[in-house]
């Protein structure tokens, strides 16, 4: 079966050029554009992009409407359909300017990647995510081996992801040399971490409790004093392997090298929760673990916008919409507890509402 049509990989290649340095996508984005493109070929067997029109754009849609994801074994989620849809549309609005294209592709024929309006509503709904809480990150931590470096480096691992929020990308491209213990700072240089949007943020410890703390801050002295690295090694560097007697590897100590990817990270997560029994949450979940936490630590419009500042985000209306959705149980116990307080307005109205205002006006 044909895996691939040569005239379309070279007009690919073209886009993805175009996508990278005069559209400014990051290489996820592109990736994940790669991957809806690679969807349509799929379906239409590889055949030319020249042969697109309205017919293969509505049999297309029917086609995603009933393809399972091969990891979930699910039916494609309305979010991805619609993701996929788009990344086309702009594809083919790109493509029928280009020469070869300009008579085979009609721009109509692209407004039928269009989905229904009840159908955008769904895929745009925004979804309830369940997140560990302090308690249960605590519960993991202190119920993780610590006598090897392999198991103080998992142990700091956790411990310093609760600790700062940071994303998983950015927290495998850290060295040393980026972390302050003195004032409890972690330096996100774009130039050397791999920030989100290529931005430089300043995230200092969130106060998760010394005992959380101190295990990432031995674990830094532990890597300079017993292991004698250098200020430019790796801050969780990857397990060095070797042979044993049968020639079969066997974890042997840990590697001065970072990991070129964050699945060994989300690996030790995965087994980290496992082992007292609770769901596996990835490391990007912490975010949202602290956004919650910080709703109820913060008292003032001040202190919610430093929050969410060291997470990363430039507005703290950013923080509270992306990752401050309330579950439904919590939901209940506020609308309760609104009976007993009145006409009184809460805490997180107000400083939502100044945060509006200082957005306003500036």
């Amino acid at each position: 079966m044909t895996k691939y049509n040569p005239e379309n990989e070279r007009i690919k290649k073209t886009y993805f050029i175009y996508l990278k340095e005069a559209d400014q996508k990051s290489e996820a984005t592109i990736n994940g554009i790669r991957k809806a493109i690679l969807r349509l070929e799929e379906y239409t067997e590889f055949k030319s992009f020249k042969t697109f029109n309205k017919d293969q754009a509505i049999a297309f849609k029917k086609y995603l409407d009933n393809k399972v994801g091969e990891r979930s074994g699910k039916a494609l989620a309305k979010a991805t359909i619609l993701s996929t849809l788009n990344a086309l549309k702009s594809f083919f609005g790109w493509l029928r300017f280009k020469a070869g294209y300009k008579t085979s592709i009609q721009v109509l024929d692209i407004e039928y990647l269009n989905m229904s309006e009840k159908e955008i509503r769904a895929a745009k709904a925004s979804q309830i995510k369940l997140f560990p809480t302090i308690e249960q990150i605590r519960k993991v931590i202190f119920s993780m081996p610590c006598e090897s470096d392999i198991e103080k480096r998992d142990q700091a691992l956790i411990a310093f992801t609760i600790l700062t929020g940071m994303r998983d990308g950015a927290i495998i491209s850290l060295k040393i040399k980026h972390i302050d213990l003195t004032r409890e700072h972690v330096n996100q240089n774009p130039n050397e971490i791999q920030t989100k949007f290529s931005k430089q943020i300043d995230t200092y410890f969130f106060p998760v409790g010394d005992d959380i703390k101190d295990i990432f801050t031995n674990w830094v002295k532990h890597l300079k004093e017993v292991l004698l690295f250098d200020m430019n090694a790796s801050l969780f560097p990857q397990t060095r392997l070797g042979q044993d007697e049968t020639m079969s590897f066997i974890p042997l100590g840990l590697d001065n090298k970072p990991w070129s990817t964050a699945s060994s990270m989300r690996e030790i997560f995965r087994k980290a929760f496992e082992r007292v029994d609770l769901p596996y949450f990835t490391p990007h979940l912490f975010r949202n673990t602290l956004v919650h936490f910080g709703q109820e630590k913060c008292t003032t419009p001040e202190e919610f916008k430093a929050w969410s500042q060291n997470l990363g985000h430039e507005s703290p209306l950013t923080t509270f919409i992306s990752y401050g959705h309330i579950d439904p149980h919590r939901q209940g116990n506020l609308i309760k507890s609104l009976a007993q307080k009145g006409h009184q307005t809460d805490k997180m109205t107000q400083i939502l509402q100044k945060l509006e205002s200082m957005e306003m006006n500036s």
